[in-house]
């Protein structure tokens, strides 16, 4: 069985839907109304609101009981 390849993430998740969600940002204003732009922001979107997620799910109320 291959070694599986793994890698050390150096940035949270949070941190990398982030900069993910201002890049496409940035890349959806210099594309001209369309439909790519349009796929664009919701790539923005998806990815702000999957760290939004990751957000409350690590919150504290959402412990398990002890």
């Amino acid at each position: 069985m291959p070694e599986r390849r793994r890698f050390k993430q150096t940035t949270s998740l949070e941190d990398r839907l982030a900069e993910e969600a201002r890049r496409l940002r940035e890349e959806a204003e210099l594309l001209p109304h369309g439909p790519v732009r349009d796929a664009a922001i919701r790539r923005a979107r998806q990815a702000e609101t999957g760290a939004h997620i990751n957000q409350w799910l690590r919150s504290p109320g959402l412990q398990p009981p002890r």
